[in-house]
């Protein structure tokens, strides 16, 4: 049984990963990287709204899938002056961290892609980044080697 999974093309890819960056940040990170930055010119689509999404999972990751429970949502959409449209749907209550997610994305679509990159999204990245060595070096440190010794009955 053979899954058809749709590649992506470069643009969606890089897309894809800082979406995923914005949706996993910290909100407190994530505002005060924003920080005093006036909002660029916009128009809503979405405002921010909570709702909930099924979170589905896979024993052993290639098992069959099964709804694992509800997760809380925030959701937002905007759209700039120049025509660039950007979409947020971020864990949780927030609908500032939704806000300024949906503005970086639409941001990241323009000229200022660079300045962003560099001031937003590196810093999210790198503490991420941080965030799982930290994970894994206190899931190693519960590591336990097994080994066979010789019995001597041969």
């Amino acid at each position: 049984m053979s899954q058809n999974i749709p590649q992506l093309s470069p643009q969606e890819a890089q897309r894809k990963a800082w979406m995923g960056l914005l949706a996993k940040a910290p909100e407190a990170q994530l505002i005060a990287l924003w920080g005093e930055r006036p909002d660029p010119e916009h128009e809503v689509l979405r405002a921010p709204e909570l709702g909930s999404t099924m979170v589905r999972g896979r024993i052993g990751a290639t098992g069959n899938a099964f709804n694992l429970g509800e997760m809380t949502l925030t959701r937002c959409s905007v759209q700039l002056s120049g025509g660039a449209v950007g979409h947020a749907y971020v864990q949780g209550r927030s609908k500032e961290k939704a806000r300024i997610a949906a503005l970086v994305d639409a941001l990241m679509q323009t000229d200022a892609e660079d300045e962003i990159r560099a001031e937003i999204l590196s810093p999210l990245a790198a503490t991420q980044q941080a965030d799982k060595a930290a994970r894994a070096a206190k899931a190693a440190a519960t590591k336990v080697d097994f080994f066979t010794m010789a019995r001597g009955e041969d």
